[in-house]
């Protein structure tokens, strides 16, 4: 049972995410990611410029003139979010956690498919798939699924990014939309990724904070890893292991960059200290530019 004030803070985000996705990234989405095949709309009289091959003969015939075949674009898509709700996102030092970040992206991209008549599902794991949301339409079945996204606890914190591919390339049968969410602070998972591209059409977005890009200089300091809740004590003034996690999170994302490129996924980086709006805009932008 949602208290008060989480339902508050749910249909304030449902609005203004809502109008959002309506005013800053009308007919953007829809232009980005392209149906699967065409669907007969009409037969009408040829105009200079129209492609030959698409003249309907018999039709011609009968008139004495020549008509052509119009088709138009099978728009209805299946979007799925596999989202990873891992104890990592409940970290942010600005204004915002990674897991509130990702409860926006979702619901923006929710948002999206649904004004265009498509189907919107999603994939909730953690260290296991924990909760499967079937693609369905409409805007009832999108607040759910915000609902949901905002108020689900998982049983478990650690990550299994590899569980959440693994799951989707089972259940998720037909061609889809995927976005995969999370901060991406995990390995192992290159061969179900590879599986996914190959059979939907994939995209990794990467969350972050800017404060996990480099530790901070403040000498004895206890931390917690939010995930297995162990709490050491560490020595944040030592250069050298400071150097180390740097040199550590440089080729983490080398990884996960190179991954990306060999298996053609594209890769958006949102940062909790901005807006989410940016780099989706950008990803839609290069992906009509690519059309």
């Amino acid at each position: 049972m949602l208290t008060e004030a989480q339902l508050q803070k749910i249909q304030r985000f449902h609005f203004r995410t809502r109008k959002l996705a309506n005013d800053l990234f009308a007919g953007q989405y829809e232009s980005a990611f392209k149906g699967q095949g065409l669907e007969f709309a009409e037969v009408r009289e040829y105009m200079d410029g129209d492609d030959v091959r698409s003249i309907d003969w018999n039709v011609s015939a009968r008139f004495g003139h020549p008509f052509v075949k119009v088709f138009h674009e099978e728009r209805e898509l299946t979007v799925v979010l596999l989202l990873d709700l891992s104890g990592s996102h409940l970290f942010g030092t600005k204004s915002k956690f990674k897991r509130e970040v990702l409860a926006e992206v979702a619901g923006m991209l929710a948002f999206l498919a649904i004004r265009t008549n498509d189907k919107v599902g999603a994939v909730l794991f953690g260290s296991k798939v924990e909760k499967y949301i079937p693609p369905r339409k409409g805007p009832s079945h999108v607040w759910a699924m915000i609902k949901e996204i905002f108020t689900y606890e998982p049983e478990d914190l650690g990550t299994n990014i590899k569980a959440g591919l693994d799951f989707l390339n089972r259940v998720v049968k037909r061609h889809a939309i995927v976005f995969l969410i999370s901060d991406c602070l995990d390995d192992g998972f290159s061969t179900p990724l590879g599986i996914s591209a190959r059979k939907h059409d994939l995209t990794v977005i990467r969350l972050f904070d800017p404060a996990e890009e480099n530790l901070p200089d403040v000498g004895l300091t206890y931390v917690r890893d939010p995930e297995t809740d162990q709490v050491l004590l560490v020595n944040f003034r030592n250069k050298a292991l400071r150097e180390k996690y740097h040199t550590y999170r440089e080729k983490q994302y080398d990884r996960l960059a190179g991954l990306l490129r060999r298996t053609g996924v594209d890769l958006v980086e949102i940062r909790t200290d901005r807006p989410v709006s940016e780099p989706l805009i950008r990803l839609f932008d290069n992906r009509r530019a690519r059309r």
